[in-house]
C-alpha cells in the first residue's frame, strides 16, 4: 500500500525551503507526496536582485506559479493550489487569504484531504516559523483541516471523510541549526555569514520541541536546486545558499519535525514521519 504525505504551505518556494529534502527523500522511496500551497505568492517581493526588474514585478504571480512547477518537478511531488490571494506584510488587502473566515480557508484543504487521504500532514507551528500572517493562517487552517475532514458533519458536501493520522510542525531554520553551523565553519576557519543574523536573533522567539529528526542528507542537493528553481525569490550569492554543503551534511543531516497530533501510539523521539505506521497505514 503507498504511504501519503501532505504537505501545507503559505506560499509558492515555502516548501523547498522548509523540508524540502524531506519530500525528495520519501519521493524517492515511493510516498505520494502532495503540497498544498495556500497562496499564489502575488504580494511577494523580488528578492533576486538579478531579475529585480520592472517586467519581472509586473509578471510576478505567473513566473511564481511557473517557477512552483520547476520546483515540484525537481523534487518529484504533486502540488495543488488552494486558491488564495498572498496577504502581503503591510497591512492585509480586502479578499487576501490572512483575513477570509476560518471555515471558508479552511474548506479547500478539507476538501483536498478527503480527495488525497494523507496519512501524514505536515504543516507550521502557531508561530507560522515566522510571524508573516500567512503563515500563521496556514497553521489555524490546516490544524482545523486535519480535525475537520474526519467530521461527516462538517463540510458535507467536500467528499467522503478521512482522518489523517500524524499532524506535524515544521522545526526548518531554528537558532540551534544556525548556530550549529555557524559554530562548524567558524571551527573549520570559515567565514560564516550566519553570525550578523544570530547576533539579531531575539531573546523571545519561541523554541520547537522537536521530536522527530528525519536523514535526508543525501537529498540537500535536490532541494537546492528546488530552491534555486524560485529564482524570484532566492540570490543564489547570499543568505541560505553560503554555507558549505559539506558541513550541513556532516553537523546536522536531519531535517526536523514536532509532532503535534497522532491517531497511534508515538514512541518518541523518532526518525520517520511514517513512524508507527508503515504496516497499519490504509
Amino acid at each position: 500500500m503507498t504511504l501519503r504525505l501532505l504537505t501545507v504551505h503559505a506560499h509558492p518556494d515555502d516548501e523547498s525551503s522548509k523540508g524540502a529534502a524531506t519530500l525528495a527523500r520519501y519521493a524517492a522511496e515511493g510516498v505520494d507526496v502532495l503540497v498544498a500551497t495556500c497562496t499564489g505568492g502575488e504580494r511577494g517581493d523580488v528578492l533576486n536582485p538579478a531579475l529585480d526588474r520592472p517586467e519581472v514585478r509586473a509578471d510576478l504571480p505567473a513566473i511564481r506559479r511557473a517557477e512552483m512547477a520547476a520546483a515540484r518537478e525537481i523534487l518529484g511531488v504533486r502540488q495543488r493550489f488552494l486558491g488564495f490571494v498572498d496577504s502581503g506584510l503591510g497591512e492585509p488587502p480586502d479578499g487576501c487569504f490572512a483575513v477570509q473566515p476560518l471555515e471558508k480557508a479552511a474548506a479547500p484543504l478539507v476538501a483536498l484531504i478527503r480527495e488525497f487521504r494523507p496519512h501524514v500532514v505536515v504543516t507550521y507551528d502557531e508561530t507560522g516559523g515566522y510571524p508573516h500572517p500567512d503563515h500563521i493562517k496556514t497553521h489555524q487552517v490546516t490544524v482545523d483541516a486535519f480535525d475537520a475532514a474526519a467530521d461527516p458533519a462538517r463540510y458535507p458536501d467536500a467528499g467522503a471523510p478521512w482522518r489523517p493520522l500524524k499532524l506535524y510542525y515544521q522545526g526548518a531554520l531554528s537558532r540551534a541549526w544556525f548556530q550549529t553551523l555557524h559554530d562548524a565553519m567558524t571551527e573549520r576557519g570559515i567565514d560564516s555569514a550566519v553570525g550578523p543574523l544570530l547576533a539579531e536573533w531575539p531573546d523571545t522567539a519561541p523554541t520547537l520541541d522537536i521530536t522527530t529528526r528525519v536523514p535526508c542528507a543525501e537529498y540537500f542537493a535536490t532541494r537546492d536546486r528546488a530552491l534555486l528553481a524560485h529564482a524570484t525569490q532566492i540570490d543564489p550569492n547570499a543568505g541560505f545558499m553560503l554555507h558549505p554543503r559539506d558541513i550541513e551534511r556532516a553537523v546536522w543531516p536531519t531535517e526536523d519535525y514536532h509532532l503535534a497530533r497522532s491517531t497511534i501510539p508515538a514512541e518518541l523521539p523518532e526518525d520517520d514521519l511514517f513512524a508507527g505506521l508503515r504496516s497499519t497505514a490504509r
